[in-house]
């Protein structure tokens, strides 16, 4: 089975300098934690509830000013639509997150698969090593 399988295709992305207000409200009223962050069409990170928490409710920034790039998180995890179910797991595993960025033949960002995807659709098992080696603590 294949990312493309078990990826979620209808999903939001903000720009990265839109204000942290804007990702908040998204959110909400998307009932999700995270947002692709882009820079035209490329992702370039990743804002979630916790990041606009953390990074900016707690730094005293200004969420109508703010831009979401000032509090995202760099480096996101990506596969291709092509990658087998298995290995995504895996790299989701070693790099410890909870969601794999998923992009078309073009570099294009077209959908994105999370542990709920897993548990929906891949081996239990599977699913279940995978949320383990997340939670483990990194310190």
């Amino acid at each position: 089975m294949q990312l493309k399988d078990i990826m979620t295709r209808d999903f939001e992305s903000i720009g990265a300098e839109e204000p942290v207000r804007k990702a908040a409200q998204m959110m909400r009223d998307l009932d999700v934690g995270i947002l692709p962050v882009r820079n035209e069409d490329a992702v370039v990170g990743a804002v979630t509830d916790r990041d606009i928490t953390v990074r900016g409710i707690a730094n005293g920034i200004d969420a109508d000013t703010a831009p979401v790039s000032g509090v995202m998180t760099e480096g996101v995890l990506f596969g291709f639509e092509s990658d087998e179910v298995d290995a995504a797991a895996h790299k989701m595993e070693s790099a410890q997150v909870r969601r794999l960025f998923v992009l078309d033949e073009a570099d294009r960002c077209v959908g994105v698969v999370s542990t709920g995807d897993l548990a929906r659709n891949a081996d239990p098992s599977l699913t279940g090593e995978v949320v383990e080696e997340i939670a483990k603590p990194t310190h």
